[in-house]
Parts: C-alpha cells; sequence; structure tokens
C-alpha cells in the first residue's frame, strides 16, 4: 500500500501480488463459493447464456485477470480484419487541420490542430484527409458568428486573402453570417449562425451532392452533380476573417448530431469504445451489489447509496476493473462518449446535487485506484468535455441541457481534490472556464422555444413609456406618464410580463447553479490536503485579469469575449457577497457588503499587481521616486533604493522595445504566440501553440525571441507565487493591508482575499463589461424603429383609399414584415432583459458603483497618495451611473435603488473635487471626468446632487470652472456653464432647435460618456440659480479672475467665430466650382463644431452680463471698460457676417448639408440678442450709455443688422436677406439665387420660443440705438487722419505711453499690453500708459 495525498492508495502492482501470494487468505470473511458468485455475478460472460451457479466455473481472485482480459476480448474484431484505411478515403489518423501547407494567409492553429483563429483578412485552412468516394461527415464548432465560409474543396483550389472556400471552381461553401452558399457564385441558402452553433458539413460523392445541417437541422441539399471521378479528392476547409475562431471535430470526439449513413472523417474508436462499456457495466454491478457474510449470499441494492468502506472483497475486484478502465478514460472519445453520459445518468433522478453523492465516493475511487497522471488527464478531458457541451448546447425552454451539464461540473467541483486539481492546473489554465458562467442569447426564437413560452408579445405603442430619450425631449417631457391603454393591450402586455417572468425564473436556475460553482470556488476552510481552493481561485483570477489588461489593443483575439465578461461578473458579484456577508455575520465588527470598499493601501503597498495600469498620478515607477517620502511618513513603507532603480531600468526597456508596435503586424503576432493567453484557443482546448503565416520569409524570424513572452514587471512574487499568508497576513504581518495609512480607520473589513477579488470585479467591469452593456441596447432600439414603423404604416393603411388596392396591398405586406419582425425581437428582448438588465443585474451594478465611492472617497483622506489610486475606479465610478441611466432604465427605475439620492450626491462630490484635482495627471481621465460632470449638470435629479454637496466644495468648483481657458480643455467647461444658465436666456428654454425638431440624435455608435453627452445635449433646460449665485459672487470679488477669465472666453469666441467663417468659405467656393463636389464630412464636422461653440461661447458671455453687468459697465473696475469694447467689437462682427444682405452664412445654411443641421440664423442671432438687451435695456441709466456709446463708436456697428433681428428693412446699405430655408439644396452655387424669395429673418416668426416680453425688449433697444445713433451722428465732429489711433484707425488717440510717448487709442494698448509689456512702435517696455486729450488750436 502507498499513500497518495492522505488518502489510502493500492496500487495495481499491490493487488496482483496479493492475489497471487495469499490465494485462500484474499477473500477476507468471504469464503470462495460467495467470493465465486460475486465475481461471476460482477463480471458476466456475454458468450454465455444464463448457467446454473453449480455447473459454473469456480472464480478466485487469482484467476480474475485472465478472466477479465477474456471478457474483453469477447467480440473484438481480430487483428487481420480491421482496415485502418476505409475505403474512400486518403491520409492519416486521426484527421487534423494541415498547419505544414495547407493554409493561407495568418492563422492561430490550436495544439490538438483542430481549433483555428483568423488573424488576417480572409485566412483558409484545410484538413489533413480528403475523401473521393462514400458519404462523409465532420462538424464544425462556431466559437464566433461573424465572416466564415465552410465546407469542401480539392488540391487544386488555390485561395488568398480575398478569396476562399467557395469562390473558386472546386470548393463548395456555407456563409451563416450572411445566409449564403458559394461556388464561383452566390446563392441565398440556410439559416444564419451564432456563437454557440454546430454546423455538420456533409458530402455524399456517390450522388454528388453537399448537404450542410445547423444544430441537427437540415438546410436542405446546397449543391448537386458537384465533380467526381479518378483524381478528385474533397478535404474539409475553411476560410474565415480576422478574429473569427472556429473548432472542428472530425471524429476524435462523438458527433454531436450524426447523419445516419454518413461516417466520420476519423474513425471511432471501436474496440476500446467496446471495453469500457463492458468495464463501465462491471464497475455498475460492484455499485449495486453487496455481499451479505452472514447469510453468505448477494444482494441488490440502490447504487446511489453505495459508499466507499474498504471493503477488501469489493476493491480488490474494482483494482483489477481499473487496471483496464484507468487507461481508456485518457482519451477524450472514452470519456465524452463512456464517462461523461455515466455520471449525468447518476444526476437524472433530479433534486439537488446534494443528494447524490455517488459522485463523490466514485470521484474518491478514481484518486485512490488511478495514478495520478491518469487521474488529471481523466478530469482535465471530462471538464473539457463539460464546457463543450454546456457551449454547444441548443436552447430549449426550459434550459434542461444547460442545467444537466452545470449540475455534473458542479458535483465534480464539490470533491475537494478534484477541486482543486482543476483549478490549479485546467480551469483558467487550458480552458475558457468563463462560458461556464455565460448564458447565450438566442438569434433563432422559434428554435430556442421561446414562442411556447411567451405566447403573445407585446411592444410600446405610445412611445412614451418604454421610448428612448431622443423621442422623449422631441416631445419635450421630462417624465415618462404612461398613457391610457385599451383594453386588449393591457391584456397583451400582462400576458407578455407572465411570460417574461416565466423565462427568468427559469434562467435563475441556470444562475443559481453557476453562483454555486463559483461559491466552490471561493472555499477558504478546505486546507486538509494544501492550499484553500480561494487562494487557488484568487491567484488564476489576477492572472486571467492580466492576460485581458495586457494584451488590450495588441492581441484583440486573445481578450475574453465580453458577452462572458458580463455574465461572469455578476455571478461572481453573487457569489462574493454571500461570502462576505458570512463572514460579517461570524465577525459583527467587520463590515457587511453593503458597504465594502477597497482599502487604499493595496494601491501603494505592491502586494497587488496592476499590470501598468496608468495610475492617477502617472507611472508607479515615477510615483515611487516623487512620494517615497509620503509613503514612509505616511505609510510606513520604505521603497528600497535598489527597486526604484530596476524600476527606472524597467522603463527605459520598454521604451526601447516600444518599436515593436510600429513593426509589421505579422512579426508582432509571431513574437507573442507562444506567450498567448487560453483565449487564443478553440471553444474547448488549450492554448495555440503554433502561428501559420504565408506572408513574407521576414515574419519568420522576428526580432524579438519566441522563447520570451511580453515583459511584465515583477513585483515582490509572482502572482502564482503567493500563499495564503501573503494575502490575508499572520501575526504582525498585515497580508494585503500592509501600510495603513493614519487616516483609514483601524477596523476589520472582510477577509483580504475577497478585497482583492472585489478590486479585480472593479477592474473587470473597466475592461468589457461596460462596453458590453451599451452594445446590448440595440435590440431595444431595434423594437422602439419597428413599432414606430408599423404604427405610422397602420396609419397610412387607415388614410389609404380603397379604391388603391396596390397601395393596399404593399402596406399590407409591410405590416406583416414589421409584426412578425416586432415578435421575434420581443422575444429576445425578453431574454435579454432577464440575463443582462433585469433587476438584479442592475442592483449589481449599483453595488459596484457604491464600492468605487466608497474607495475614491478613502483613498482621497490619504491626500497625496491618493495619486496611487488606478485610473479605473474612476472610470467605473463614471461608467457604472451612465449604465445605469441608460441602459437599465426604463425597464427598472434608479429611484427605487436603496440610498440613490445619498450616492448621486456623493458622485457629484467626486466629480466637483476631482475633475480639476492637480494630484490626477492623465489626459483622459481628466477629459472622462469633465465629460461625466458635463452630463451630470443636464439632468434635474443629478443637478439637485451637485447642489446638495456642501458649500465649501460647490464654491470651489465654480472657481475651477472659471478658470482661464487658455491651456486646458475648455469646450467641456463653457458646456457646463451653459447648461447651468439654460433656461434663463433670451429666448434659450428650446429642448432643440426648431429646424432641427424632426431629425433624430445621432449618438448611437459613440462611447458611453459622451453618448450620454448627446443625449442630454436635448433635455429640458434645467437652470441651477444656486450655482449661478456662487459665479457671481465669485466674479464680482475676485476682480483679476473675473478679468482674465472673460478674457479668455473673448479670445476663444473670436477664434471659434473666425475658423467658423473660414470654413464656411471653403465650402462655398467648393459650391461654386462647376464638377461634381464632395466636402469631407471631417470639415463639415469640424465646421458645425465651431458654430456650437461660437454660439455656447456667446451664451456665457450673457450668463455674465446678465450675473455680474459690473464687470462691464462699472468702469471703476480694471479692465471693465477694455472688455466692454472688446465685447462690442466681436458682437458687431456677428452681426454683420449673419444678417448682411445675400451674405456667405446665408448661402451655406441654404445648401443643408449633412453634418451642418445645427448651423442656423435662430441659435446665434438670439444670444447675440440676449447679451444685448441686458446691456442696453436691462441695466441702470449710466450703464445703457456706456454700452451704447461704446457699440456705436465701434467703426463695425451697423443699425440695420439690429433692425434685421425683427425682419424689417434696413437703411440703402441693404438689410440681411437671410432667410429661413425651407427645403435641402444640393452642392452647387443655384442655393443662394433664391434667398430672395424667402422671408427675412425675424424673432417674431418664434413665437413659441421668444415671450411678448423679449420681443417688446428687442423692440426698446432699437428704438433707442435708433435715437442714440442720431445724436451720435449730430453730434460728432469730423476726425482727421492725424487724429485716428495708427494701429486700429478706428477710434480717437487717446492715450499716450511712457517713457516713449508714443500715443494709440486705449483699446489697442490696453489688449496689447496684455500679452506683451513692449511698444508697438519703438519696442520699448513700457511703464505706464497715461490719458490723452489733443490740446486745443492755438
Amino acid at each position: 500500500m502507498s499513500t497518495k495525498g492522505g488518502v489510502t492508495a493500492l496500487t495495481r502492482r499491490n493487488y496482483r501480488l496479493a492475489s497471487d501470494v495469499d490465494k485462500p487468505r484474499s477473500t477476507g470473511i468471504v469464503n470462495e463459493k460467495l467470493l465465486s458468485d460475486y465475481l461471476h455475478h460482477v463480471f458476466p460472460s456475454t458468450k454465455q447464456g444464463p448457467t446454473v451457479a453449480s455447473l459454473r466455473k469456480p472464480l478466485g481472485f487469482q484467476d480474475l485477470g485472465s478472466h477479465l482480459e477474456k471478457l474483453l476480448a469477447e467480440g473484438e474484431a481480430p487483428e487481420a480484419l480491421r482496415d485502418p484505411f476505409a475505403e474512400g478515403r486518403l491520409g492519416p489518423q486521426p484527421v487534423v487541420l494541415d498547419h505544414t501547407s495547407g493554409f493561407e494567409g495568418l492563422l492561430f492553429v490550436d495544439d490538438d490542430l483542430l481549433g483555428v483563429i483568423g488573424h488576417s483578412n480572409f485566412s483558409s485552412i484545410r484538413a489533413t484527409t480528403c475523401v473521393f468516394k462514400g458519404k462523409w461527415a465532420y462538424e464544425v464548432l462556431i466559437s464566433s458568428q461573424g465572416l466564415m465560409q465552410i465546407g469542401w474543396c480539392t488540391l487544386s483550389c488555390r485561395f488568398n486573402q480575398e478569396e476562399g472556400v467557395g469562390d473558386t471552381p472546386d470548393s463548395y461553401a456555407y456563409d451563416g453570417n450572411r445566409v449564403r452558399k458559394w461556388n464561383v457564385t452566390t446563392t441565398n441558402y440556410g439559416k444564419s449562425w451564432a456563437a454557440g452553433d454546430i454546423v455538420s458539413c456533409l458530402i455524399d460523392l456517390d450522388e454528388g451532392t453537399i448537404t450542410f445541417c445547423l444544430n441537427g437541422q437540415s438546410l436542405g441539399t446546397a449543391f448537386g452533380g458537384i465533380k467526381t471521378g479518378p483524381g478528385v479528392a474533397y478535404f474539409p476547409a475553411i476560410s474565415l476573417s480576422f478574429k473569427e475562431s472556429v473548432a472542428f471535430n472530425f471524429g476524435s470526439r462523438p458527433l454531436r448530431y450524426p447523419a445516419d449513413g454518413y461516417l466520420p472523417l476519423q474513425d471511432p474508436p471501436t474496440a476500446d469504445l467496446l471495453k469500457a462499456h463492458r468495464l463501465l457495466g462491471c464497475i455498475k454491478n460492484v455499485l449495486s451489489t453487496s455481499i451479505d457474510a452472514q447469510d453468505e449470499k448477494l444482494l441488490e441494492k440502490d447504487s446511489a447509496a453505495w459508499r466507499l468502506h474498504g471493503e477488501p472483497t469489493v476493491l480488490i475486484a474494482l483494482a483489477h476493473i481499473f487496471n483496464h478502465f484507468a487507461p481508456l478514460m485518457c482519451k477524450v472519445y472514452l470519456v465524452e462518449d463512456v464517462l461523461m453520459n455515466f455520471l449525468l445518468g447518476i444526476l437524472e433522478g433530479g433534486g439537488s446535487v446534494d443528494e447524490h453523492p455517488l459522485i463523490q465516493q466514485l470521484l474518491d475511487l478514481f484518486w485512490l485506484l488511478m495514478e495520478d497522471h491518469e487521474v488529471n488527464e481523466c478530469l482535465k478531458q471530462l471538464m473539457m468535455s463539460l464546457l463543450r457541451a454546456y457551449r454547444f448546447s441548443p436552447i430549449i425552454p426550459d434550459l434542461g441541457f444547460q442545467i444537466h451539464y452545470l449540475r455534473l461540473t458542479t458535483a465534480i467541483l464539490r470533491h475537494e481534490k478534484s477541486r482543486k486539481y482543476l483549478l490549479n492546473n485546467v480551469l483558467f489554465d487550458v480552458l475558457r472556464s468563463v462560458v461556464f458562467f455565460y448564458i447565450k442569447t438566442p438569434l433563432r426564437v422559434k428554435e430556442a422555444g421561446l414562442e411556447e413560452l411567451i405566447p403573445t408579445t407585446w411592444w410600446p405603442t405610445h412611445f412614451d413609456k418604454e421610448c428612448e430619450l431622443d423621442l422623449l425631449v422631441l416631445q419635450g417631457k421630462d417624465e415618462r406618464e404612461p398613457k391610457d391603454e385599451s383594453s386588449d393591450e393591457r391584456l397583451r402586455r400582462r400576458a407578455y410580463e407572465r411570460g417574461c417572468q416565466r423565462l427568468k425564473k427559469r434562467i435563475e436556475v441556470v444562475e443559481d447553479l453557476q453562483v454555486q460553482i463559483l461559491k466552490l470556488l471561493l472555499n477558504n476552510k478546505d486546507k486538509t490536503t494544501g492550499e484553500a481552493s480561494r487562494y487557488i481561485f484568487l491567484n488564476k483570477f489576477r492572472k486571467f485579469l492580466q492576460e485581458n489588461a495586457s494584451n488590450r489593443g495588441q492581441h484583440p483575439t486573445a481578450l475574453c469575449p465580453p458577452e462572458y465578461m458580463v455574465c461572469f461578473l455578476h455571478r461572481l458579484i453573487t457569489a462574493v457577497r454571500s461570502s462576505w456577508d458570512e463572514g460579517s455575520r461570524k465577525f459583527p465588527s467587520s463590515l457587511s457588503s453593503e458597504d465594502a470598499y477597497v482599502p487604499p493601501q493595496l494601491f501603494y503597498n505592491g502586494k497587488v499587481d496592476y499590470f501598468d495600469l496608468q495610475r492617477l498620478g502617472g507611472l508607479l515607477s515615477h510615483l515611487k521616486k516623487t512620494l517615497k517620502d509620503d509613503l514612509a511618513s505616511k505609510a510606513n513603507i520604505v521603497i528600497d533604493p535598489a527597486e526604484i532603480q530596476a524600476a527606472s531600468m524597467d522603463d527605459l526597456d520598454e521604451d526601447e522595445e516600444s518599436g515593436a508596435a510600429q513593426r509589421p503586424f505579422g512579426a508582432a503576432a509571431m513574437g507573442g504566440a507562444l506567450a498567448r493567453p487560453s483565449w487564443l484557443s478553440s471553444p474547448t482546448l488549450g492554448r495555440a501553440n503554433r502561428f501559420l503565416s504565408t506572408a513574407a520569409v521576414s515574419l519568420m524570424t522576428p526580432r524579438r525571441p519566441l522563447s520570451q513572452p511580453e515583459k511584465v514587471k515583477v513585483r515582490t512574487l509572482a502572482v502564482e507565487q503567493r500563499t495564503e499568508e501573503d494575502i490575508e497576513g499572520s501575526h504582525g504581518n498585515d497580508g494585503l493591508l500592509l501600510g495603513r495609512p493614519q487616516e483609514e480607520p483601524d477596523q476589520p473589513i472582510a477577509d483580504k482575499s475577497l478585497l482583492e477579488i472585489v478590486d479585480g470585479i472593479v477592474m473587470m467591469y473597466n475592461l468589457s463589461v461596460h462596453q458590453q452593456l451599451g452594445k446590448m441596447v440595440v435590440v431595444a432600439d431595434e423594437v422602439h424603429e419597428y413599432a414606430v414603423a408599423l404604427k405610422d404604416t397602420e396609419e397610412k393603411i387607415a388614410r389609404c383609399p380603397a379604391r388603391r388596392a396596390d397601395i393596399l396591398e404593399e402596406l399590407h405586406k409591410s405590416q406583416k414584415v414589421f409584426a412578425e419582425k416586432l415578435n421575434h425581437l420581443s422575444r429576445r428582448l425578453a431574454w435579454i432583459n432577464a440575463t443582462i438588465y433585469s433587476k438584479e443585474k442592475m442592483l449589481d451594478v449599483y453595488w459596484l458603483l457604491c464600492v468605487c465611492i466608497r474607495t475614491i472617497e478613502h483613498a482621497d483622506n490619504t491626500a497625496s497618495l491618493f495619486a496611487f489610486t488606478p485610473e479605473f475606479y474612476l472610470n467605473v465610478a463614471m461608467n457604472a451611473y451612465s449604465a445605469l441611466k441608460n441602459y437599465f432604465s426604463p425597464a427598472n427605475s434608479m429611484d427605487e435603488l436603496p440610498g440613490y439620492e445619498e450616492t448621486l450626491t456623493q458622485l457629484a462630490a467626486i466629480l466637483a473635487k476631482h475633475f480639476a484635482d492637480p494630484r490626477i495627471v492623465g489626459t483622459d481621465i481628466k477629459d472622462s471626468l469633465m465629460q461625466a460632470l458635463a452630463s451630470y449638470v443636464c439632468y434635474p435629479q443629478s443637478l439637485r446632487a451637485v447642489e446638495r454637496i456642501p458649500e465649501e466644495q460647490r464654491v470651489a468648483m465654480m472657481r475651477n470652472l472659471l478658470a482661464p481657458y487658455e491651456q486646458r480643455p475648455w469646450a467641456q467647461t463653457n458646456w457646463i456653464l451653459v447648461r447651468l444658465w439654460r433656461g434663463c436666456g433670451f429666448g434659450y428654454r428650446y429642448t432643440r432647435l426648431p429646424h432641427l425638431l424632426k431629425t433624430k440624435p445621432e449618438d448611437a455608435n459613440l462611447p458611453s460618456l459622451q453618448r450620454d453627452l448627446s443625449i442630454a445635449s436635448f433635455q429640458k433646460p434645467c437652470p441651477s440659480l444656486l450655482l449661478q449665485r456662487h459665479m457671481a459672487e465669485l466674479l464680482s470679488l475676485d476682480k483679476d479672475m473675473a478679468a482674465s477669465f472673460l478674457n479668455s472666453v473673448l479670445n476663444q469666441l473670436n477664434w471659434a467665430f473666425s475658423e467658423f467663417i473660414g470654413m464656411i468659405q471653403e465650402i462655398q467656393q467648393a459650391a461654386e466650382r462647376p464638377e461634381r463636389n464632395f466636402v469631407d464630412t471631417r470639415q463639415l464636422k469640424v465646421c458645425a463644431t465651431c458654430f456650437d461653440l461660437s454660439v455656447s461661447l456667446l451664451r456665457v458671455l450673457e450668463m455674465t452680463v446678465s450675473l455680474v453687468p459690473e464687470i462691464f459697465l462699472d468702469w471703476t473696475r480694471p479692465s471693465a471698460e477694455l472688455l466692454l469694447r472688446r465685447l462690442a467689437q466681436l458682437l458687431n462682427q456677428v452681426l454683420n457676417r449673419v444678417t448682411a444682405e445675400k451674405n456667405l452664412f446665408d448661402r451655406v445654411v441654404n445648401l443643408r448639408l449633412p453634418g451642418l443641421e445645427s448651423v442656423d440664423h435662430y441659435p446665434i442671432l438670439v444670444a447675440v440678442t440676449g447679451i444685448l438687451v441686458r446691456v442696453l435695456v436691462d441695466g441702470d441709466a449710466q450703464g445703457t450709455s456706456r454700452a451704447a456709446s461704446v457699440l456705436l463708436s465701434d467703426p463695425c456697428f451697423q443699425l440695420h443688422s439690429i433692425q434685421h433681428l425683427l425682419g424689417e428693412p434696413g437703411d440703402s446699405s441693404g438689410s440681411s436677406a437671410a432667410c429661413r430655408p425651407a427645403a435641402a439644396a444640393p452642392l452647387a452655387p443655384a442655393a443662394a439665387g433664391s434667398s430672395s424669395e424667402r422671408k427675412h429673418f425675424s424673432l417674431h416668426a418664434y413665437a413659441d420660443y421668444i415671450s411678448l416680453e423679449e420681443k417688446q425688449k428687442v423692440e426698446d433697444m432699437l428704438e433707442f440705438l435708433t435715437e442714440e445713433s442720431k445724436q451720435a451722428a449730430a453730434s460728432t465732429a469730423p476726425t482727421s487722419e492725424e487724429d485716428l489711433c495708427p494701429i486700429c484707425y478706428a477710434h480717437s488717440i487717446s492715450a499716450v505711453f511712457r517713457p516713449c510717448s508714443h500715443k494709440s487709442c486705449k483699446a489697442c494698448i490696453n489688449q496689447h499690453l496684455m500679452n506683451n509689456k513692449d511698444c508697438f512702435f519703438c519696442k520699448a517696455t513700457i511703464t505706464g500708459v497715461e490719458d490723452y486729450s489733443k490740446p486745443p488750436p492755438s
């Protein structure tokens, strides 16, 4: 006997010796007759029929070996009759992909030569075996649903990067992505495939036909009369585009959907199958038989109650069985066909997995009677078969297949020794174990049985409760108030909701099993056989995150698919919170999972590796150098100078190697081929170590050696080397929480291992989960679009006259198509809502948001050490809030979330404080914070949250927003200020511009925060009077800040409007050319952006002059007169450009080019009018007089520009011909010719947007300016040229420079001195400026 892992094990050699030496006594307490009966019962012969026990030859252990060998040889075909080369087939066995010569393009091929991933535009590969006669089949497991052509080809077919299988005469293919068949030409065929489907490729060379099946259902004969005869043989082949992946089954495993009469290309192991089934029958006999030694008889019993008690008779019998059975269980075909089906049969009776302890007993038996390498290989193949079966099983209404395989997986992982072996060596190293936590979404609703589960479909018909935000804002609605439903609609909706609940309950069964699996992996009490499962899982999970973080942007095929990540994240959150709360119940002083956060010391003590992910303060090596003193004083962490030096050298090495990204792509991929993660493998098998390339020879000799993986910075310990003590700590060792800062409370939080897993969950959300949540919203968008189209069609049918039968027929056809599509999409949406957007999933994302908020708050308390915090915590906080608002609503209301108002306020405080935090250096994260704050102030609920943060933080936020615009991204800052003002400005209460009411915002493809901003820009105005008051106080009290801020706004307005005018000149010139022209869409976008910026800057000026008019009108303040003159100059320029007769602005607006929809008269003229009304009408007498004087003294002022606002004709110089264009015009010069026939722009035309009071103020302003201009003209004496400013020639000389005595007007010198202290003329340094008045003539 020997001991293996703490369990007594009897080797096969010892068993055989025992049976030879101790013949009489080997039976123990069982006599020879009873033993013989027992062995004959367990090992019955199949040749002889039932015989009388007395006539049967006695059987003992000494004869059992030969008896078993004879038993296994019964029915086996003689060697001479075996034909290794079946008729009609040529090639080696086993059948694999030809990785030596039968491929084209760049490909990754798995170790087993059955899985393949495309790595170039259109790569092709064929198998090593061909067929020329008979009926043959193979299967392809679809891992991604993209562009692929699967089928057959001859040896003469030559493929390239543009032509693949099916594009040459003797090749035939099925393409489920485009639902077509290919043989040089292409026609419609079959159904669309999805990831998780199985395609069967059948060829009948006797009849000359090729057929394809999808998940066992025939798609019909695809090709007939194919070329056959001498010299013609067909290989299995595939062509696939970049990142697409499949796995082939030529017969190395049982075909999932065998077709009658068709043989797999690879022969099944018939002899081994026969042996395995007979041996399994013997095992079943052992399990169902017990020996009654007292009564000397055999008893039949329920095999489910069998236990491994160590009876010598039973153990020796089993040892003889396993002597033959164990080697067979190392073969994948036998494991899948024999062992997996046997174990599944044990669980078929239903009930919980705990009610079936037989599987635990069998696994004990495996570890007892099999060699370690045998049980290891058996378990690996068993898990691979289970994962493959789970992923590629069809979806049925009760999800029976998925539940079946997950139950067995759970049962296996309940076995401690098996679980630890699989965790250490298989689950994350060989398999895509994350697949076990994925629930795929059916593309074909009918096949998935959703029609039975949800017989009644429903979709919104009023478009006010579940419609997208863009439609809500088009209707000017802020809240979703349901309209009255008809009784029929109400019944349909309720029936649909009941169906959705039935579906959700069935999905929850699968999710519960997946959570059970993770709870087993998170077990930290199973320490009897070594390290606890949780710590093995933690290290593997961290390595999994590292693979996905490190390969981002370099090997996109190396990433875990985001749809898997979403499901894995939700199950992991549920399991972690369960383990967390279980621990908090044992230790009441620790935190519950509701209050979970990640302590800040994880970010700087080096115990957790963040794989060089960006920190808020920059690179980790830089932070260690610059903040080493803070680490020592605040956290008692001393950085070894040698470590800093090593980190610096690593940075240099990375800089040198960064050139690898610029090398040919093939070389880069080749260099990392061996080290790439398991995600580059097939759906089932291990790491691929072959990178196939038919590109240039230079790709085969990369500069970087093949044996070296991508460089990863070494920390104190590699991830795989960490132990429980390194993580949890021990006496005097805080483990992961080493270096607690003084600001951090000395309170137990939770098991430190759970803290790191939570940290990993946050990272996982940032890597790809949020992106996937945004992608799945498209189904709801499609439902809305088709519902709108159906309603529109029904309205047309109601209006269509009965005599137009032809039109009615077409409309009814469209109605039927839209209704069928909606039936399909509504059922599919029910599935997506249950698996991705359910209330429970929303609570998971909300919990993650709260974790990030609390983590950021605790890290912020550490002052300078906050810079060590990884950027992704802020990103996840912002993105999780965006997801809750945009993806989960309106099906689930955010208001129902626990503590939602408080959470909103906490997030508002973070955004307000950190968008201008000097500790944050990354430009991307700064931009994201600014965008998030801009989106935050657009919605009433979140804006109120900003107003609830402490006054000190609000004032600091406004001070940061009012910093000068130069040297920083000012556009978002300006946007925020505009949103705080919108709803208070002149004619600024609109939701969307008048001419854009019938257009839809194009925001579907924008990144999350930008899409949020796009939607937010069409929200109902919600100004903040409180924040406006803070702004007014700051600008009023801090005169220097007010001057620098307004000068920067005026500078940016000057730039933005000038750029806009320059661009529309180029557009107009292109339109006037006789040849057909296409304006670059990017140029149009930039042009529209400059226009929007000009309008928003004007609105900020309106806001400032309304809140703090004394900045411009109180000339006792420094720079007030200069600011007013600059403002007047810019306003006059804008008015003249926009209101002139038949001007450039009119012509370009009338072109109605796509991309320039926002460019129109209304937004910019109304913004200018608001400023003028405030300074000329609403102010006191002294202020209005000064404003009028400055405005009229500007040489660019033209009264007819003001008259144009009310549509009144101007003076002889001509009034503006600007008009309201009625329709889009082609890009041609004729567009401007019709403007004279159109009406003038007039504020009177916008009664819904301009109030009567506002119109009256404009009329008062026009009357006032008319009178002032007349008086100015009468009182102004002619000015000689000598008295004009020699710089601008627009104003009289009013200032003299000291000491050089040169002269100019005050406006010119004041503006010049803002940037330069040298004289215009002599370059002498100006020490002072004095007023100048021309002396009276003598």
